[in-house]
C-alpha cells in the first residue's frame, strides 16, 4: 500500500485559497494518483512524495490565469489529470474537456470522474482531429511540447479572441520568441508570461497566455 502524501503545512494556506471547500475532493484526487499513478504509468514513482508541491498546488495555480467570465475549458494531453482534474476542483464552474490520445489514460480519466462526481469530457483523440469540429474559451496544456509545435495543435482549437494557457518552465520566453512565426500564421497575438503564486510558493506557476485573433489562419496568416 503506498503511502498516501499528506498536504505539507507550508501548502494549507494556498491550497485552501485554491480549493476551497472542494480541498477534500484534491485530498481524495491526490489518494488516488499515489496509490494507481504509478503502477498505471501515469506518474514515476518519486512523484509521489512531492504531489502536492509539484503538481497539486502547481495545476491549481493555473486556475488564477483563467479569466473570469470563462465558460468552456479544453486540457490537451491530459495525461494523469495534470492539469485538467486539478481546474475542474478548483474552478467548478467551468465546463472541462480532457483530452487525451491514450486509451489507457482516458480510462484512468473517466475512472477518476466517475469516483469524484466531477461532472467531466473526457475524449479520446488527437487535438488536430477536433480541428474545425470544437473550440473552447480557453486551451490549457502542461508539458505536453514546444509552444511552436504546441501551438499548432492547440490554437485552432481556440475560440476567436478566446486564449491558449500552456504551463511553461523558465525557458518560456525563449519559447515565445521561437515560436513567434507559428504564432502569427495561426492568429495569435499578446503572446506573453505570467508568474502565479510567487507569494504562497517557492517555485511559482509560469504561464505563457496567447490570444487568438479572429480569422487567424494557418496558411494565410491574420486577416481583417
Amino acid at each position: 500500500m503506498v503511502p498516501v502524501p499528506v498536504l505539507p503545512a507550508a501548502l494549507r494556506d494556498p491550497a485552501e485559497r485554491l480549493f476551497g471547500d472542494r480541498l477534500e475532493l484534491a485530498e481524495r484526487f491526490t489518494a488516488l494518483l499515489a496509490e494507481q499513478g504509478p503502477e498505471r504509468g501515469l506518474i514515476g514513482p518519486r512523484e509521489v512524495e512531492r504531489l502536492w508541491e509539484r503538481h497539486l498546488v502547481n495545476c491549481a495555480l493555473l486556475a488564477d490565469a483563467v479569466p473570469a467570465g470563462t465558460s468552456t475549458v479544453a486540457d490537451v494531453g491530459s495525461g494523469a489529470g495534470l492539469p485538467g482534474v486539478v481546474l475542474t476542483i478548483a474552478r467548478p464552474e467551468l465546463r472541462l474537456t480532457l483530452i487525451e490520445t491514450m486509451q489507457r489514460r482516458t480510462t484512468w480519466l473517466e475512472e477518476v470522474d466517475a469516483e469524484l462526481g466531477l461532472g467531466l469530457e473526457v475524449v479520446r483523440a488527437r487535438a488536430e482531429d477536433l480541428h474545425g469540429r470544437r473550440d473552447f474559451d480557453v486551451v490549457t496544456a502542461r508539458a505536453v511540447a514546444a509552444l511552436d509545435k504546441l501551438a499548432r495543435w492547440t490554437l485552432p482549437l481556440v475560440a476567436d479572441g478566446g486564449e491558449l494557457l500552456a504551463m511553461k518552465g523558465s525557458s518560456a520566453g525563449e519559447e515565445i520568441d521561437k515560436a513567434a512565426p507559428v504564432l502569427r500564421r495561426l492568429g495569435g497575438t499578446d503572446a506573453h508570461v505570467t508568474l502565479h503564486g510567487q507569494d504562497e510558493v517557492e517555485v511559482p506557476t509560469t504561464v505563457v497566455h496567447v490570444r487568438r485573433r479572429a480569422h487567424g489562419t494557418e496558411k494565410g496568416g491574420p486577416r481583417g
